[in-house]
């Protein structure tokens, strides 16, 4: 009996050994990210000071982020199809290159859907954001964790002439993305919409390809556009905004532990990334203004002519968005002129 207790009680501690070295031993997990963000911008650094170090944080060191910057692991058009083909694990893609992948994420494209950054920020991170995202996830098949801002409006910057009214930029040749809004927009405005990628860009504009483009100012500063582009319009219009995303079948096949740290850290990066955006919206704007020839704000009667003429964008995207929401949004801003604008052509 005392040989039989020794046996029964060995196989207990056996089996406890076994069961710690198991639980120590649970594999640790890598997620690759990829962004055409890099540390410096308010995109990176939310993911580089917050995202990796919270997911260490939260998973005991067992879930580690590994961010591949600047485009190198995917580029926005294709972080999605690299996605589904277990390639990338969480990507970040603006909202007007998320339509490469569906249409939910139009609505954040229109021009003077918000009246300023703070209207902007507060709806994306509210109700508007979270219904969007609901509608993405169903469209696509993708977990959206955060829409951040990236750079505020986006801004008319060309190689040619001072523009100050919509009618200055007939004939100009200016980039546009994957946008169906964005091409409208310049389309409206008079400009000739040349779909074209940004790592070509700068060249593309230097030999004259392209005239110019419409993006955020601290992207075209992080990019040096200023050395090709001498003069600027903050006309405004489009809100330049990322996606943060992630494969819903992917994020659900992590062990529970993983996802919760995951989800957790997620819920940190956004806030913290929209925060910084603010100063590096105001770093890119002074530089480039120090830099270049012209750098226009038009006034009350240019500004109106701006908002006019940006309609057409909003009947070309007519599917693209839901009506209602759009103008619940634009009823919460005070923009009742717009509201009866865009109601009288049929794009509310």
């Amino acid at each position: 009996m005392k040989l039989l207790k020794m046996i029964v009680l060995g196989i207990a501690v056996s089996a406890l050994l076994v069961t710690a070295q198991v639980v120590s031993a649970e594999p640790e997990i890598t997620l690759n990210l990829g962004t055409v963000a890099r540390e410096g911008t308010s995109l990176g650094d939310g993911i580089a000071q917050v995202l990796i170090p919270k997911a260490a944080e939260y998973s005991n060191g067992r879930l580690k982020i590994v961010a591949h910057w600047s485009g190198s692991l995917c580029g926005e058009h294709i972080c999605g199809e690299q996605m589904r083909l277990g390639l990338v694990d969480i990507g970040t893609v603006s909202t007007a290159n998320f339509g490469n992948f569906g249409t939910s994420y139009a609505i954040f494209d229109l021009p003077y859907l918000f009246k300023d950054l703070d209207s902007a920020n507060s709806l994306a991170a509210g109700w508007l954001g979270k219904t969007i995202a609901e509608n993405a996830r169903k469209e696509t098949g993708f977990k959206i964790f955060g829409l951040i801002s990236g750079g505020g409006f986006r801004t008319i910057g060309n190689a040619v002439r001072p523009v100050k009214v919509p009618a200055d930029l007939k004939g100009l040749k200016l980039r546009v993305t994957k946008s169906p809004v964005e091409f409208s927009l310049i389309k409206s405005w008079g400009g000739v919409p040349i779909p074209y990628q940004w790592g070509q860009l700068y060249q593309g504009i230097q030999t004259g390809v392209v005239d110019g483009q419409y993006v955020a100012l601290p992207w075209q500063n992080l990019a040096k556009m200023y050395e090709v582009q001498k003069h600027y319009t903050l006309a405004g219009g489009s809100w330049h905004a990322n996606v943060i995303f992630m494969d819903e079948k992917r994020l659900n096949g992590l062990p529970d532990w993983a996802r919760e740290a995951l989800e957790k850290a997620m819920a940190e990066a956004v806030p913290a990334a929209v925060a910084a955006d603010v100063a590096w919206i105001a770093e890119g704007e002074a530089n480039i203004k120090s830099k270049v020839k012209t750098f226009y704000t038009p006034n009350a009667n240019e500004q109106a002519k701006w908002v006019a003429d940006s309609v057409g964008a909003w009947t070309a995207g007519a599917g693209t968005y839901d009506k209602n929401l759009a103008k619940k949004a634009l009823k919460e801003q005070g923009m009742t002129d717009l509201i009866e604008r865009l109601t009288s052509i049929g794009a509310l």
